[in-house]
């Protein structure tokens, strides 16, 4: 059983735009309306839920959702045949909101609410569902912020509890969350750079640096790091190999970036899951992330259309 585990779900409001109207004194001048626009359950963990149910891989959701917009991720990841577990808080679960310019849809406005704070006792509520949940699971994906009233290092603690049950274990975060989940040593570690581009010290924005900080990290007992490089490239660390994966695609062909990251990871993890080779399960996450990229649409579902766009895929050792 593969589980995910979202602390801080959303609705991903997207809206499509031929301009930004910024300023202005009429109407006009300052109204911006939307040429298309896309609702849908989010959050990185249930991205990739969304992904694998897609690829007709059962799996479990987790996290912490409240109020409408939380029934409203909870029906949506239903419909998709995904099997949920959450807890309810007494907030409202936040609406994240994605501005795509027309041409620019590569370089998206990001507008992210903090989202509902979780208490002690709903925190408490969920360990105990996750302990029972855990001794069935093979892979844990751990994907996104921390809410407010959940401390930094609640990856670390889950990724503890997970890898004691024998799965394997990924972390898809940032900041400090990340930070405090690394000495627990995940199997497989994706750093959030939308923010920050360094993790503990090391600069993330160039080659160099992102090579230097896997290595660290591998040292240290994590088994893979795979850090976004380019708008349609990313380097794989492991402890024996350094890869670039690159798509052959203009970063001017991106649609909506939104929930691409994420559908590497499920792509990966669909692979690995069968047993294939790291190399064919890099170039199929790969495959299906600029899939996602390419299209207005958050999730591809497509498995043929995927494996055609590996043909597209370079995975060269660095």
């Amino acid at each position: 059983m593969i589980i995910t585990v979202t602390p801080n779900p959303a609705i991903d409001k997207i809206y499509g735009i031929d301009r930004l109207k910024v300023g202005g004194i009429t109407q006009d001048e300052f109204l911006t309306r939307a040429t298309w626009s896309d609702t849908s359950a989010g959050g990185k963990g249930i991205n990739v839920s969304i992904f694998l149910a897609r690829m007709g891989m059962e799996n479990v959701a987790m996290g912490f959702v409240g109020g409408h917009t939380g029934h409203v991720v909870v029906r949506d990841l239903r419909d998709e045949g995904v099997t949920t577990n959450f807890v309810w808080v007494q907030e409202e679960t936040r609406t994240n909101v994605t501005i795509l310019e027309h041409g620019r849809e590569h370089i998206p406005i990001l507008i992210n609410e903090a989202g509902a704070s979780v208490s002690q006792q709903e925190i408490s509520r969920f360990m105990r569902r996750y302990k029972r949940m855990i001794k069935q699971a093979s892979w844990v994906v751990l994907g996104g912020s921390l809410p407010p009233g959940i401390p930094d290092d609640f990856y670390r603690g889950l990724v503890e509890l997970a890898k004691e049950a024998g799965a394997k274990v990924v972390v898809s975060a940032g900041g400090s969350a990340l930070t405090h989940a690394l000495p627990a040593c995940p199997y497989l570690v994706k750093p959030d750079i939308r923010e920050r581009l360094s993790m503990e010290g090391a600069d993330l924005s160039t080659r160099e640096g992102i090579i230097t900080a896997g290595k660290s990290m591998v040292a240290c007992g994590v088994e893979m790091i795979i850090v976004s490089h380019e708008f349609t490239g990313d380097i794989v660390i492991t402890r024996d190999d350094i890869w670039e994966i690159k798509a052959r695609v203009s970063a001017t062909a991106l649609k909506n970036l939104v929930g691409a990251d994420d559908a590497l990871l499920g792509g990966l993890i669909f692979k690995l899951k069968q047993d294939s080779g790291i190399e064919e399960a890099l170039r199929f996450g790969m495959a299906a992330s600029i899939l996602c990229a390419e299209s207005r649409k958050k999730i591809c579902q497509d498995v043929g259309q995927i494996e055609a766009e590996m043909a597209h895929i370079t995975l060269e050792r660095a």
